[in-house]
């Protein structure tokens, strides 16, 4: 169960981090709230989480989730520029986030 709410609160990360962008230093009121709300509820489950799972696993599989899935969107919806070594990159993260699931 602690690997399905890390996954999750790495979900939440990225919800946080879009947001935040969004905000324009919190000075606008909707993505203000959705950052707020997406940072506790992403900080609670990793600490929830991180009651069962080894720290520095949790952690870098929460960054890990929240990192690709944050430039996954920005390149997707945001006008990111994409290539194809960084989604090569991107991809190369999640490898590293499944790797670490795989040995615990």
């Amino acid at each position: 169960m602690a690997w399905v709410v890390l996954v999750i609160s790495g979900v939440f990360e990225a919800v946080w981090a879009t947001a935040l962008g969004k905000s324009e230093g919190l000075s606008k009121a909707g993505p203000t709230v959705v950052f707020v709300f997406g940072i506790i509820l992403s900080m609670a489950g990793l600490a929830w989480a991180m009651r069962t799972l080894p720290t520095g696993t949790a952690y870098a599989v929460w960054v890990g989730i929240g990192a690709a899935l944050t430039v996954a969107y920005a390149m997707a919806f945001e006008g990111e520029p994409a290539s194809v070594l960084k989604v090569l990159l991107v991809l190369g993260i999640v490898g590293c986030v499944i790797g670490l699931k795989l040995l615990h």
